[in-house]
């Protein structure tokens, strides 16, 4: 006989009692255990960070993982569902930082990096059992007590296995390249972290047109204009557009060359008595009086280079050209033997030899202020700035562009094949994985790979003092073979200290980074299951995903 039907059901009472039901009759293990591995149907879980609670975002995704592997599931198919906890980089770090009241880098370093790193493994499954219990309240069935995570030294030795797998082929190098920098961090991005949605905010600044003298005619000026004020104890260069006209206005006391095309707004500052007229190409190679004094003896700077990237959109058709601070900079004084200096040490402070701001952050407005005022009357115009600017997607701090040392994957040399993997792939909606992830993957530079901070997978890269030689380690035995001791954790203030024997008779020290995150979490499929260590069968039947859904940004990072 049936029970009696309430006429006014309460649903949440009948949700749990169904949760009960299923908990008790074990009914999600039993849609495994009696269905065969050989017929599965393949699906990776993006690993969330377990230091908050999970937002709309997360129970969306969530209910659509949940919806497709049940209904394969009920055409008979295996689906595994192994939940993951992302628990490595600045996620973590700034939430200790801030617990410890960590201002700097050097702080971390100063308590010890052992000290901080135990700090965040303790700290980053804060919130897992409060996952678990919302999780499970969704009527969600997936496997959390089974999680892998990111962490562990199993997951962590598969990471090393793909980097050394990269190596091998020739597609990891080490670079000297201007890429996004987070001072509050003091490490580099990647440009797809730059590019992850939220990152560019509206900023306004002062942006300033400068007089720079010229060597060869007294009191004639290149006028150049920046919205970079700190960058300018950098200078080294002024580019021209080669293919540009310039002219030469004369006042009362001063000559100025400036773009033809922006004459206009600047008349009302220097005039309209033009007196020359020239290309570019004919300023080529001009001397001009440094407005710093800092490297005014440096032979090979302060001259005038042509650039491709020069324009007449704004400013002056002239920019200053600081190396150490811009990807267009450094290339082009590269290709013209421009010198190179670095005024901002890690920090986003300047240098010893900036005497006048030296320990100042260049970031702050105030900075910018005192060189805006510092320059006088080599200043023709201030104005107000407003405009879109990338900040850290982790800490909210402004990024500077800066001149770093960092390991990078070819990108370039992937590219072909990404795109042909992506025609393979079914994307809901289309527009996303043809418009979007096809445009990412054809626009995508060299992927700076490497941290300069402490909680991550180490890059396992040994390198002699001496000679240079790269000792690269794919496992923990193979670090066990080259150190001839047992090891368990391998996060880097665990081996840090550990030095290999060089062929050259030297020794060879860890160079000290860790991954970029995104390269730690993007190794799931590998990760997860300890692959190549364990369980080689199952990812060779199950490698790749037959099924994979996540929020649209994570189309740039995971």
């Amino acid at each position: 006989m049936l029970k009696p039907v309430s006429p006014r059901p309460n649903f949440p009472e009948m949700e749990k009692d169904i949760l009960k039901f299923w908990n008790k009759n074990k009914t999600f293990e039993k849609t495994l255990s009696k269905r065969s591995h050989e017929k599965s149907f393949s699906f990776y879980d993006g690993p969330p960070f377990a230091t908050g609670l999970p937002h709309y975002g997360h129970l969306l995704a969530g209910t659509i993982k949940d919806v497709i592997p049940r209904y394969k599931t009920m055409q008979g198919y295996r689906v595994d569902r192994i939940w993951g906890w992302d628990t490595h980089g600045l996620p973590i770090e700034n939430i200790v930082e801030k617990e410890l009241d960590i201002k700097t880098k050097l702080h971390i370093k100063e308590m010890g990096i052992d000290k901080f790193n135990e700090k965040c493994r303790e700290k980053v499954l804060e919130f897992a059992h409060t996952w678990e219990k919302i999780v499970e309240r969704t009527g969600r069935w997936v496997d959390m007590k089974n999680a892998y995570i990111t962490m562990e030294p199993e997951y962590m030795e598969s990471v090393w296995w793909v980097f050394k797998s990269l190596w091998d082929k020739d597609l990891v190098y080490s670079g000297h390249k201007v890429m996004p920098y987070c001072p509050r961090c003091a490490t580099g991005l990647s440009a797809f972290e730059v590019g992850m949605p939220g990152t560019y905010q509206d900023k306004q600044d002062k942006a300033i047109t400068v007089k720079f003298e010229s060597s060869d005619e007294p009191n004639t000026f290149f006028l150049a204009w920046t919205t970079t004020p700190w960058t300018l104890p950098g200078n080294l260069a002024l580019a021209v557009g080669g293919n540009i006209d310039y002219i030469k206005v004369q006042n009362e006391k001063e000559k100025f060359i400036i773009a033809k095309d922006r004459l206009e707004h600047y008349q009302d500052i220097i005039g309209n008595n033009v007196v020359e007229t020239f290309s570019g190409q004919n300023l080529k190679g001009k001397k001009y009086k440094p407005i710093f004094d800092y490297y005014k003896g440096e032979e090979k700077a302060f001259e005038v280079i042509t650039g491709d990237f020069v324009t007449t959109g704004d400013g002056t058709g002239i920019v200053h050209i600081a190396p150490a601070f811009g990807e267009d900079d450094y290339k082009v004084a590269k290709e013209n033997d421009i010198a190179f200096f670095m005024p901002v040490n890690d920090m986003g402070e300047f240098e010893i030899e900036v005497s006048e701001w030296a320990g100042e952050s260049v970031i702050k407005s105030e900075t910018n202020l005192k060189i805006i005022e510092n320059l006088g009357n080599k200043v023709i115009k201030v104005e107000d700035y407003k405009h879109s600017y990338p900040f850290c997607w982790r800490c909210d701090t402004p990024l500077i562009y800066k001149a770093i040392d960092s390991w990078f994957v070819k990108m370039t040399n992937l590219k072909e094949q990404m795109a042909k993997n992506n025609n393979d792939v079914h994307w809901v909606p289309e527009f996303v994985g043809k418009g979007r992830f096809a445009n990412l993957i054809e626009g995508a530079p060299d992927w700076n790979i490497s941290r300069n901070r402490f909680w991550g997978v180490p890059i396992p890269i040994w390198r002699c003092k001496d000679c240079g030689e790269s000792q690269v380690m794919g496992s923990i035995k193979d670090l066990e073979d080259k150190t001839d001791r047992k090891i368990g954790d391998i996060h880097l203030h665990k081996i840090m200290d550990l030095e290999l024997n060089c062929s050259c008779g030297s020794k060879a020290k860890l160079t000290g980074e860790v991954l970029d995150v995104w390269f730690d979490s993007g190794s799931v499929p590998y990760g997860s299951i300890h692959y190549p260590f364990e369980n080689k069968e199952k990812f060779e039947r199950d490698f790749p995903a037959d099924f994979i859904a996540e929020g649209i940004d994570q189309t740039r990072g995971w």
